[in-house]
């Protein structure tokens, strides 16, 4: 069982094609388009990074379609 404070390799699936400005309020997370929607990858140091993003996803007001944890490693491609 991971613990808050362990790093986490995530990817957030989001609904449309998202521009420069929005990734840019996700610095810390890689993105490629999929089909009709835009996955951000990356690694998340803690749960409060995990909640610091999808806070952000919200104020943003972008639709959230899917939230995985992959397996270590996978994210940092």
């Amino acid at each position: 069982m991971r613990r808050a404070s362990e790093p986490t390799d995530c990817e957030f699936r989001l609904r449309g094609h998202l521009g420069g400005t929005i990734l840019g309020a996700f610095p810390s997370l890689k993105a490629e388009i999929r089909g009709q929607d835009t996955v951000l990858r990356g690694t998340l140091p803690d749960q409060a990074a995990l909640h610091g993003v999808l806070s952000q996803i919200e104020a943003l007001g972008l639709e959230l379609l899917e939230f995985r944890r992959v397996p270590l490693g996978d994210a940092r491609e």
